[in-house]
């Protein structure tokens, strides 16, 4: 099962051990949106630009487990993109 998991991974170009936070402010709601995604930071950022740009109308994101966030582009607040993240399995030192 492990070696197909590594598989799955290096098919779809993503690694599980790396994830970018996004948190997506949309008006008139009471929460943001927080998701880990599997896109690279530059490529977030990119289609945060086409959205606010006016080259799309929704903004669209993946989360690490495939499910797409659709935001539309006039009801966005503000979009936070963090640095990707590295998951430490295990016990080690601090």
């Amino acid at each position: 099962m492990r070696g197909t998991a590594r598989k799955i991974a290096h098919i779809t170009g993503r690694r599980r051990d790396k994830a970018v936070e996004v948190k997506i402010g949309v008006q008139y709601a009471p929460r943001e949106i927080v998701l880990e995604s599997g896109q690279s930071v530059e490529e977030v950022e990119r289609l945060v630009s086409d959205a606010l740009s006016g080259k799309t109308q929704l903004l669209s994101l993946q989360d690490e487990k495939g499910r797409k966030v659709l935001v539309p582009t006039d009801r966005l607040a503000y979009v936070e993109i963090g640095e990707p993240t590295v998951r430490k399995v295990g016990f080690g030192t601090l």
